[in-house]
């Protein structure tokens, strides 16, 4: 069964990575990756609204039968009692760039029209029916329709691949080393060569497959279960690829 994997921008449209990853049944199958681009309007540079959003993929995931949807940006706010003065516990663990406060209270302040955006796109699609990935998502339920918090920068440390470069930094050589690197490690074969947008959401969909099929020693999980606290979700989990190196054991969210 296939993933999809979002690297979430709120701009433009065109900002937005979206792919669809399935890997084979056989052992040692390789990854197919499709680059999607019919959800986006055209090639307009228009603001992305969350409820559309959440419709698009949403109906995506109905006409593909995709029951995991991976999201690049924070599903929720920091809990008042983590013990933590400006970050959720899964930022705080994995040292992210940008850090989540209590609601509305971000650093660095440029990064809160981002994250209010990214809480937006998980409730619409709650509203739709899917659920934040929690401790009680055991492997053996199926029914279920997880929206799961990904990471692109911690995915390629994960893998032992050097971090792409911000947007406005990278080549089209950072591109073409990042994705040989990549696919050297987790053997991916894309329909179209992807852009930084669509590589950071293959990297970053990368442990989806890995909840898909059930094999909690594919993905390293980071933080905890999410929860509502006045009025608002907070915390929640991150989840990366599990690099073939030695992790500490994870056991499935226990």
């Amino acid at each position: 069964m296939a993933i999809l994997s979002v690297d979430l921008a709120f701009r433009r449209w065109t900002d937005l990575g979206i792919v669809v990853l399935e890997r084979g049944r056989e052992p040692g199958a390789s990854i197919a990756c499709e680059i999607v681009s019919e959800i986006v309007p055209g090639n307009e540079p228009v603001p992305v609204q969350a409820e559309v959003l959440a419709g698009r993929l949403n109906h995506l995931c109905g006409i593909r039968d995709i029951r995991i949807v991976m999201l690049d940006g924070p599903q929720a706010w920091k809990s008042t009692c983590n013990g933590l003065e400006h970050a959720r516990l899964r930022e705080r663990e994995l040292n992210t760039a940008a850090k989540t406060g209590l609601p509305g209270m971000v650093k660095p302040v440029t990064y809160r029209p981002f994250a209010e955006f990214c809480v937006d796109v998980y409730d619409a699609l709650c509203r739709r029916g899917w659920k934040r990935l929690s401790a009680s998502d055991q492997p053996k339920d199926t029914g279920a329709h997880l929206l799961v918090e990904s990471y692109p920068y911690a995915a390629w440390k994960a893998l032992g691949i050097r971090p792409l470069p911000a947007k406005k930094r990278a080549t089209v050589c950072d591109l073409a080393e990042a994705f040989a690197a990549l696919q050297a490690t987790a053997p991916v074969t894309v329909n179209r060569p992807p852009n930084h947008d669509q590589l950071q959401a293959i990297v970053g969909g990368l442990a989806g497959l890995a909840l898909e099929a059930r094999n909690p020693a594919g993905a390293r999980i980071v933080g905890s279960t999410p929860r509502r606290e006045d009025g608002h979700w907070r915390e929640g989990f991150i989840v990366v690829p599990q690099s073939t190196r030695p992790w500490p054991t994870v056991r499935w969210m226990n």
